[in-house]
């Protein structure tokens, strides 16, 4: 890794933050615009829209904008997204289009009028916002901007209008089509390393020393970048080689654990999938970069027999705790509440859901206990990713579960005890699930998903599910 020398308290996205916000201010000046600084900004929106001037001083106008709207503090920004928001189509244009296509005496003449109505239809708003898209890094604030948009659009129609407006376009322009997949090692730029430190949010990444192990020579990591964003990664997915499925992720994760010829593997372990710009949620990567990375490693390692997941649980210890609140006395077995009570040493009129509970908060159980609790939470795991559905009935409660068996996954194995950490502990029980992605059913199962609710699992979740 290169070694880079930054100012305190500057980090490599502050520095290159500045010098985008620079070369837009270089831009602005260029064609004569104002400074940013007390900026009519309904005034230069409308100066955009008019468009005098050549394309140098469109952009001029608009890195002006981009200027004003990265100046403001986070909170100062809703104002900025009102007054974009408010240049929407105007109503009587849409009247006099439909009314020219509800006049129409003929095919011909009706195609005409779709065309003007669509025109009239849309928003001004489009055109600031392609504008935008055109400038150096444009692309970056619009990404940003929807981020902001995201967190203040609930409930406020005008702003949710605008939202709607971007994600079409963030969703055309951010296509599987136009993405480079590229792999992300140790001699990677410092400031593309620090930006996964940053952005995993699974399993944390503690020091530049466990950033290295887990980039060594029986490791993988692969992003997915837009060539108008190319130091930014949209989604990367972290890969281990190792030799059958791995049951645990401090196992996986150790830095004195011995570093395998990845020639000697035959299992490709995705333990740690992160979408890096929130303001791209709601439009899919993770799905192509699983396989993607699939093909790429299928030639790289002929020997490689199982593609398969480490993944967290994350709503589990919800879901257990809102059965415990709803009294719900169906959830465990009459062997496993006996089995709980009797490790717990709870009284009688403990209710044995609550009776879980409280061993799970503690921290030295003996053999008793944790055989009762491996026992009876392995099997309520299973049922929470292969059976427990969300508002839809055919879509896995589980966010994770969704995401892996909409793609073509089957649940394969429950792990207890896989995820040990503080969070893994808290959200998941210490359990983890292996998904396995065969690329000779991935279509199949995906199919049975998404059409028909079918969940794909192994043998061995189905016996724990007769349990």
């Amino acid at each position: 890794m290169p070694d880079t020398v930054l100012p305190a308290g500057e980090t490599l996205m502050d520095r290159a933050l500045r010098r985008v916000t620079g070369l837009w201010r270089d831009m602005a000046d260029r064609v004569g615009t104002r400074e940013a600084d007390n900026l009519d900004i309904a005034a230069q929106m409308r100066a955009c829209l008019a468009g005098k001037g050549g394309e140098v001083s469109a952009r001029g106008r608009a890195a002006l904008l981009a200027t004003a709207y990265r100046s403001l503090p986070r909170e100062e920004r809703l104002a900025f997204l009102r007054t974009l928001a408010g240049f929407d189509a105007d109503p009587k244009s849409v009247e006099g289009a439909i009314a020219a296509w509800s006049a129409a005496p003929d095919p011909a003449a009706r195609a005409a009028a779709k065309v003007q109505m669509r025109r009239a239809l849309e928003a001004p708003r489009i055109r600031l916002l392609q504008q935008f898209a055109a400038i150096p890094d444009g692309m970056r604030l619009l990404v940003d901007l929807r981020e902001d948009l995201l967190r203040a659009a609930e409930g406020d129609p005008l702003l949710g209008a605008l939202e709607a407006d971007l994600r079409g376009l963030l969703a055309a322009w951010f296509d599987v089509g136009f993405l480079e997949l590229r792999r992300i090692d140790w001699n990677s730029p410092a400031a593309l390393l620090e930006k996964l430190i940053r952005y995993e949010a699974v399993h944390r990444i503690e020091s530049w020393d466990d950033l290295k192990n887990r980039l060594d020579s029986d490791r993988r990591c692969y992003a997915f970048f837009h060539p108008r964003m190319p130091e930014e990664p949209l989604i990367f997915v972290e890969i281990a080689l190792v030799k059958g499925l791995a049951s645990s992720v401090q196992a996986l994760l150790d830095p004195t654990a011995d570093v395998l010829d990845p020639t000697q593997a035959d299992t490709a372990i995705f333990y740690s999938i992160n979408n890096c710009q929130r303001g791209l949620d709601g439009i899919a990567f993770g799905n192509f970069l699983i396989k993607r990375v699939v093909e790429v490693l299928g030639r790289e390692f002929p020997n490689l027999k199982q593609f398969a997941t480490l993944s967290p649980v994350p709503g589990f210890c919800r879901w257990l705790s809102k059965r415990e609140e709803a009294g719900d006395a169906t959830l465990l077995t009459p062997d496993e509440a006996n089995a709980i009570r009797a490790a717990s040493g709870a009284a009688p009129e403990v209710a044995p859901l609550t009776a879980l509970h409280l061993m799970l908060g503690r921290r030295n159980l003996d053999a008793a206990a944790n055989k009762a609790l491996e026992a009876a939470l392995t099997r309520l795991c299973a049922r929470w990713v292969a059976v427990e559905a969300g508002r839809d009935p055919k879509r896995a409660a589980d966010p994770v579960a969704h995401f892996h068996l909409s793609n073509g996954a089957r649940v394969e194995r429950v792990n207890w005890r896989g995820d040990t950490s503080e969070k893994g502990m808290r959200e998941s029980a210490g359990l983890m699930v292996n998904y396995l992605y065969d690329p000779a059913f991935i279509e199949d199962n995906h199919e049975a998903y998404v059409g028909e609710g079918k969940r794909a699992m192994a043998n061995g979740v189905k016996k724990l599910l007769k349990a």
